[in-house]
């Protein structure tokens, strides 16, 4: 059963409310690499805070997937190329795909 409480003080309900304080209403989030909160290259750290979750459950399955097959290095290095850094607008790849294609 849902239900509502309305506020005098502000005069919306919680579900009202609730709606309003979700994160992500708004601007977009953006996948970029952390300059701070990195071990290495900072993609688990990125990945955690788009999924928002705690970085070590991201390096934790990554750890997984590596130990599994290897995976988790593909999938560590095609984010290090393709996540944008914080502050910069473009990736690694695309640096590159832009210096050689001029």
């Amino acid at each position: 059963m849902n239900t509502t409480t309305d506020h005098p003080d502000t005069g919306h309900s919680d579900t009202e409310q609730d709606f309003q304080d979700t994160p992500g209403r708004g601007a977009p989030r953006r996948l970029r690499r952390p300059v701070s909160d990195r071990m290495v290259a900072g993609v688990a750290a990125g990945i955690a805070d788009y999924l928002d979750v705690d970085p070590t459950i991201v390096r934790i399955v990554l750890a997984a997937l590596t130990l599994a097959g290897g995976a988790g290095i593909a999938v560590y290095i095609a984010g290090w190329l393709l996540i944008p850094e914080e502050g910069s607008g473009q990736s690694i790849a695309d640096d590159f795909i832009g210096g050689r294609a001029r």
